[in-house]
Parts: C-alpha cells; sequence; structure tokens
C-alpha cells in the first residue's frame, strides 16, 4: 500500500488532483485509514496507470471515467487502442520535432499540415466569390473582408492553434466556419437580437462572473464553483440557439487557455476582480471543460 503523497511522488499527479479524482469517482483510494489517509494498492495503481494513458490521449476525465465504468471495458483491448493512438501521436510530435530542428538550422519552413489552415482560407475565397451582395452587406465590402482574411493569414498558428483547441480540429473548425457561412443571413438576426438586448446579457453575465470570484479561497473544482460555470455555459447555449452558430466541443477549454496564458486577461481581471481572479476563473473553466467536452454547445 501507497499513502497519496508516495503515489503523487512515483506519478508526479499532484496530491490536491488525486482528491479531486476520490472525488468525482474516477480514482478511489484502495482504503482510508481511521485517521483519514488514502491508501492505495496495486489495483489502484493500474486504474491510475489506464487513467495517464488516456490523459496522454487528451481525453478528458469526464469521457475517461464513463470508460472505465463500462461494462463494455476491456483492459487489454484498450491498451492495444491506446498503444495505437500513442504511436500515432508520437509520428505526430516527430514531425513537429524535425520542423523546429530545421527551423533551428535555418530552414525558411514556415508551417506544417497539423496546423495547415489552407482549407479553411479557400471556405472564405469561396464564400467571397459566390456571395458577394451578403459580404458587401455584412461586413462592409469586398475590400474589408480581403483585409479580414489577410488579418487570419498574418496569424495563423495562433488560430491553427485555437481551431484545435476549441473544435478540436482543423477539419471540424473549417466545416463549422462553412455551415456558418451558408447560414449568415440567420446569424446576422441573431446577433442583431442579441445587440437589442446586450445590456440584459452583460448584466446577466457580469452577475454570474461576480458569483464565481465572490470566494477565491474555495477550490475551482468544488460543487458551488463548477454550478456557476455550469450556470454560465448554459447561458451560453441559449445565447449561441439566439445566434445560430456552432461553439465547438471545447469552448470553455479553449476559455480557460485564454484567462491563463494570456497577460492581457490577468491585467484586465486581476484589475477589476481582484489579484489572483484570472487565474481562479481559468482553473475553474479548465475544470469544467474536462468534465463537459464532447457536450454540443450551439
Amino acid at each position: 500500500m501507497r499513502t497519496i503523497k508516495q503515489v503523487s511522488d512515483l506519478t508526479g499527479i499532484s496530491v490536491r488532483m488525486l482528491h479531486y479524482y476520490d472525488k468525482i469517482a474516477l480514482l478511489k483510494p484502495s482504503s482510508i485509514t481511521e485517521a483519514g489517509y488514502r491508501l492505495y494498492g496495486d489495483e489502484s495503481l493500474e486504474i491510475l496507470q489506464q487513467i495517464l494513458f488516456f490523459k496522454e490521449l487528451d481525453v478528458p476525465l469526464k469521457n475517461i471515467r464513463e470508460i472505465l465504468d463500462s461494462s463494455q471495458y476491456d483492459k487489454v483491448h484498450t491498451l492495444h487502442k491506446q498503444k495505437e493512438l500513442l504511436l500515432l501521436k508520437r509520428d505526430r510530435l516527430n514531425e513537429l520535432i524535425t520542423l523546429i530542428e530545421e527551423k533551428l538550422k535555418g530552414g525558411n519552413k514556415m508551417s506544417f499540415k497539423e496546423f495547415d489552415m489552407s482549407e479553411y482560407f479557400n471556405v472564405l475565397e469561396t464564400f467571397k466569390q459566390e456571395h458577394e451582395s451578403d459580404i458587401i452587406k455584412y461586413y462592409g465590402g469586398i475590400e474589408k473582408f480581403d483585409t479580414i482574411i489577410e488579418t487570419m493569414k498574418s496569424k495563423e498558428l495562433e488560430g491553427a492553434k485555437m481551431a484545435i483547441q476549441q473544435f478540436g480540429s482543423i477539419e471540424k473548425y473549417t466545416e463549422a466556419i462553412k455551415n456558418n457561412l451558408e447560414n449568415l443571413p440567420t446569424i446576422m438576426e441573431g446577433f442583431q437580437t442579441m445587440k437589442e438586448n446586450i445590456d440584459e446579457y452583460s448584466a446577466q453575465a457580469d452577475r454570474l462572473m461576480e458569483r464565481l470570484i465572490s470566494d477565491m479561497s474555495k477550490n475551482p473544482s468544488s460543487s458551488d464553483i463548477q454550478g456557476i460555470v455550469k450556470e454560465m455555459d448554459e447561458m451560453l447555449k441559449e445565447h449561441s440557439k439566439i445566434v445560430k452558430m456552432d461553439m465547438g466541443e471545447n469552448y470553455w477549454g479553449m476559455m480557460a487557455d485564454m484567462y491563463l496564458t494570456k497577460p492581457m486577461f490577468t491585467k484586465v481581471y486581476d484589475e477589476k476582480y481582484g489579484k489572483g481572479a484570472t487565474k481562479f476563473i481559468g482553473e475553474a473553466l479548465r475544470l469544467y471543460s474536462e468534465n463537459t467536452i464532447g457536450d454540443e454547445v450551439q
């Protein structure tokens, strides 16, 4: 039997995260001592190993729990599948490493297929050719639309990363954008409805945010905090129905990354809500995303 600290040292998973795994019934300790200390045996460690394999494949915690709890779960079959997927991931990472090495040696290759946005830009160009009247009506003219495209191209890598994070792949992102453009008049009507009610929606969003950070001594994974994020998610879904736009399968994961990595977010939200607020919000959104990714947000 190992203590939770020993398991943490062995695996690199923090004690706090192991507590969270226990709380969401993903990984229960083998036993708990009279003093309340968690102990983990070989069976628990095997389950934890499976969890780590799934996490390496970016499978959300909610889905991992469903897989492990399923009556159809076959550990040997799952290991073979994990190996197959990890080999594919290894090959992709090797390609990226090779390209980085080329750059370090002075190579001029600027992008690679995993982040290739060419099909996305083709969709925009096709839309421009086939829907000139819509572009003039909603974007203010062809030149303004061209400027938008050029701005996106100048930030292609950043846009690709966000597309993959929010939609799972550039292919899915491109398909969503294509559908959005095909329904542009309906979407713009939805935006107009949102605009007419912007004061109400802004006040609603502000109230939820203020509730979220009202007590930052709470654990972001607590039911109280996650319940507020769920309310934010429900509000987003309602707004998405009005606008009729596909927001992607991992909108909150993308937003969590913005809060946790973008200095501008820290400046704005720490200034508005107090030091540490941005990180607290980001952690709350990240945890919510890990347990809800795959749900439809539209």
